[in-house]
């Protein structure tokens, strides 16, 4: 059976409640048969997109911009990736094949930052590497290699401006390191930290603490 939508407003938009968002036409089985599905993808996607939203406004006076992970619900990746897109997010890396981070057990594993680093870059020379950090002397060591994103798992506040002083006096390399705050941020949060002069803050709570929006059908 067929069914058309006409839809009153484009993804990305904010809409108030009890706003009529599209209209449905079709055979009533076939309309009631997809009606659950169909709310599910959109309440948790309006959902995704929504949280975005909320984190982005918090920090859009300054040029720290907020990133998904991969900590998204089941089978929901690229959808809630791209809902991230909507709410005025960006997207971290997809999975294990498009980004490479390296993390403490990796460090451990090959021996130090720059062992990992190396080994990474010879094994995927035309991906990006991230190292994971946990202080500032590894911050140090990561800036030393040229990493092209350090993340600062969980700092303090004055850790992470420090952490940022130290890479804007690296006159190593033309182009400076990207650095990524994560760790338990939250709404009450982020804006202290995007006024720290990150570049990124990676949120999990934007894919995976999220309340479904309330939507319903009505049939006419």
């Amino acid at each position: 059976d067929t069914i058309e939508i006409n839809w009153h407003y484009n993804d990305g938009d904010q809409i108030s409640e009890n706003t009529v968002i599209c209209q449905i036409a079709g055979q009533a089985r076939a309309v009631l048969s997809a009606e659950r599905t169909a709310l599910n993808f959109l309440q948790t996607l309006s959902a995704t997109a929504t949280a975005t939203g909320q984190y982005v406004k918090k920090i859009q006076h300054t040029s720290t911009r907020i990133l998904d992970t991969r900590k998204t619900l089941p089978n929901f990746r690229l959808a809630q990736k791209y809902a991230v897109r909507c709410g005025g997010g960006e997207n971290h890396r997809i999975g294990l094949y498009d980004r490479v981070l390296i993390k403490e057990n990796h460090i451990i594993a090959a021996g130090s930052i720059a062992n990992a680093v190396q080994q990474a870059r010879a094994l995927f020379p035309s991906l990006k590497v991230e190292v994971e950090t946990e202080n500032l002397a590894e911050v140090q060591q990561a800036i030393a290699v040229h990493a092209d994103i350090i993340m600062l798992d969980n700092f303090t506040l004055a850790d992470m401006q420090t952490a940022v002083e130290l890479n804007q006096c690296n006159k190593s390399r033309e182009i400076r390191c990207l650095l990524e705050a994560s760790g338990g941020i939250s709404l009450s949060t982020v804006q202290a930290i995007a006024e720290t002069g990150v570049d990124y803050i990676s949120v999990g709570a934007i894919t995976k603490h999220i309340q479904a929006v309330d939507l319903s059908l009505r049939l006419q």
